[in-house]
């Protein structure tokens, strides 16, 4: 039953080889790690009993190395050639006898994937080996430890290495035999410093010390072994390698592992230990302890196998069957859908509402209610019409005769050029909802479906985008117009105009405020009445009262006198000289004109405000008519009349690379974890 655990994670691990490194699943197994001088290859291979991985100097191990032991009694082989043979999962169904053919496929591979350089590659070699000389286990040989680039390596070959490694120690399942030479500081073990990051309580590292024949005479690792230098869980276990002589020499690894034996059991330090030294006791001990981790993690392992293939069949269902027949009816589903996200975007009725930010349809109102309407207000009617610039206007819409009363043409000249300043803000908020269309049109082309045909997608924003531009039109049409109407006509009558007599009055008070009555004055309350009902006739402006041009002195005043003030002419000056080739206000403003100045503005305020009103309450109505609703109605018949052609829909559904590629891969993926489920529920 415990080897049948080991050859169920097998394989699994067999079954996820197919899928590359993309493994979903962390299997149980025992991952060696150390520097490149330790001696990992040499443990490897006493392990299994046969010189099998490639030597050499600089890194060797340049791929993970998944090595599957698989005890195979000999009486049931029927093998002319041998009862010890190695399989290679990417050379499915052969054979090798020959272990010095295996360490050449082993440096083919790598070559393969790696190139000649000293670069390396996650991509693991499955290895298995069946002898009946092994106990049934499974080590990843990682590529060993280096501090410094040799050759030809890459600079950063020390962190690749390291990020490597750590990727495969990280995961809980995974037991880490850091292998170390006995004959150097054990602090400084770069496999168990490595080891201690991701795993400080050394609860799952086992501790292999090679080279213990080589350390100095009268010293031994007995303290190690006791736990006593750095304890780990699973505890230490010397061995003895085969030196470069010796392997040079093509030294037996039987031969190797007899000599190991007697040297624990003659060495005086080892003697009462020995039988818990040595290769044959190491390879024991990580059956066990594989076997023992294999059974706590089983249950774990089928959650995990089961979440994962929910998760690629439910990405695959996204992906889509490849089609079938019924294109036409693909793109006619494709159109409806889009037509109705985009209608219930903004109408708020989407299903994914954020709760984070504004979107769709909320976003148009606050183009409307916030950026426009204060755009609106902000708009000063008389920032750029200085009282200089409306004297000059009122005198001008006089004509030859001065006028009685303020000038209604001056007032109309004013406002008209005013609202049209109204014009730019208006279209410039068409822009900004044009904006938001096509940001709402983007995120809905971010769909899986549109992600699966590109040319789609890129059509689907073509023929949109050219219908609200074609919508655009008539919307700035519509709103130029309503510009225009409030130009063309400027309605005196509107109830909430100030009127004239009101603005006279008005500046009046402003201009002489009246003093205050000590109560019970001589002034009756009639008088009062009427004082305050006719303001203009009490105390009009010294120039409205004397319409002779004679001041109050009877000094002639001219009516244009503060308009032109130029220097003053001697006695002797012809008074009948040209007036100048251009004549600007240049005087201070007199009393007669301040006031009719101010009459001017305070009116041309009072309607402005009107027609800000308006503008911020239809211009939005305007765009909504022609834009927003003319869109939500008529697209789905605009993208029919484009795209529902037979000529089209070869082009229309052609997939992306990167849906034909996902696909494979979540089928692969899942062809992966159904056999793992398989294999699992087997147990």
């Amino acid at each position: 039953m415990d080897t049948q655990l080991i050859k169920t994670v097998n394989k699994l691990q067999d079954a996820f080889a197919t899928v590359g490194v993309h493994n979903p699943v962390d299997l149980p197994q025992i991952t060696v790690i150390g520097s490149q001088s330790s001696g990992k290859s040499s443990v490897l291979e006493n392990i299994v009993g046969r010189d099998f991985l490639p030597r050499g100097t600089g890194i060797v191990t340049r791929r993970p190395l998944i090595l599957q032991l698989i005890n195979r009694p000999a009486d049931q082989s029927n093998e002319k050639e041998g009862t010890e043979w190695g399989e290679f999962l990417h050379l499915p169904g052969q054979k090798f006898f020959d272990f010095d053919k295996i360490r050449e496929e082993i440096v083919r591979d790598t070559e393969l994937k790696t190139g000649k350089n000293q670069g390396i590659s996650p991509q693991p070699i499955n290895l298995r080996i069946f002898s009946p000389n092994v106990l049934t286990l499974t080590m990843v040989d990682l590529p060993g430890l280096t501090k410094v680039p040799v050759g030809d390596q890459p600079k950063d070959i020390e962190k690749q290495i390291r990020d490597m490694l750590l990727k495969y120690i990280t995961k809980p399942n995974a037991i880490i035999l850091a292998v170390t030479a006995a004959n150097t500081d054990l602090a400084n073990s770069d496999g168990l410093k490595l080891a201690r990051e991701v795993d400080p309580e050394g609860l799952r590292t086992i501790g292999v010390l090679t080279k213990v024949d080589l350390m100095d005479q009268g010293t031994d690792v007995i303290d190690i072994l006791a736990g006593r230098m750095i304890p780990l869980r699973l505890g230490y276990v010397p061995v003895i390698n085969r030196g470069q002589r010796d392997i040079e020499q093509k030294k037996l690894i039987s031969k190797a592992l007899e000599a190991e034996r007697e040297f624990f059991e003659n060495h005086p330090a080892y003697r009462s230990k020995a039988q818990y030294c040595g290769t044959p006791f190491l390879a024991r001990k990580l059956n066990m302890i594989l076997m023992h981790h294999i059974r706590n993690t089983l249950p774990e392992i089928k959650a995990k196998i089961q979440n994962a293939l929910s998760k690629y069949q439910q990405e695959l269902a996204q992906l889509g069957d490849p089609l079938g027949d019924n294109q036409a009816g693909m793109v006619l589903n494709i159109i409806t859908e889009f037509c109705s996200d985009f209608k219930n975007v903004l109408e708020g009725h989407s299903n994914d509402l954020s709760s984070y930010e504004l979107s769709g349809g909320a976003r148009i109102g606050f183009v409307f209610h916030e950026l426009y309407a204060n755009g609106i207000k902000q708009v000063d009617p008389l920032d750029q019409s200085k009282d200089d610039d409306i004297r000059v206007l009122l005198y001008n819409s006089s004509g030859s005769s001065p006028a009685l009363f303020v000038a209604t043409t001056a007032f109309e000249v004013i406002i008209k050029k005013q609202i049209r300043r109204l014009e730019d803000p208006s279209l410039r908020c068409i822009a900004l909802v044009y904006d938001e269309l096509v940001r709402i049109l983007s995120q809905l082309l971010n769909k899986q479906f549109f992600k699966r045909f590109p040319a789609m997608r890129e059509r689907f924003y073509q023929v949109v985008l050219s219908y609200f531009k074609k919508a655009q039109g008539p919307t700035s049409q519509l709103v130029s117009d309503l510009v225009n109407m409030e130009v063309c006509y400027i309605n005196t009558g509107h109830p909430d105009f100030l009127s004239g007599h009101q603005a006279i009055a008005m500046v009046n008070e402003q201009m002489h405020p009246k003093p205050p009555q000590p109560v019970g004055g001589p002034e009756s309350g009639s008088a009062r009445s009427t004082r305050s009902q006719t303001p203009v006739q009490q105390q009009p402006p010294q120039q409205l009262q004397t319409g002779n041009g004679l001041t109050a002195d009877g000094e002639s005043n001219s009516f244009f006198g503060s308009f032109f003030n130029g220097p003053k002419k001697s006695k002797k000056s012809n008074p009948m000289e040209a007036p100048p080739a251009m004549l600007k206000a240049s005087g201070a403003l007199s009393e007669r004109e301040i006031m009719e100045t101010e009459v001017i503005k305070l009116l041309i305020r009072s309607y402005f405000n009107i027609v800000k009103r308006t503008m911020i309450d239809m211009v939005p109505k305007a765009i909504m008519l022609n834009l927003v609703n003319r869109a939500k109605q008529e697209l789905q018949k605009e993208l029919l009349t484009e795209l529902y052609k037979a000529e089209v829909l070869d082009e229309l559904l052609e997939e992306s690379e990167y849906t034909q590629e996902r696909r494979k891969e979540c089928k692969k993926m899942i062809e992966a974890l159904q056999k793992a489920d398989e294999i699992v529920a087997s147990v």
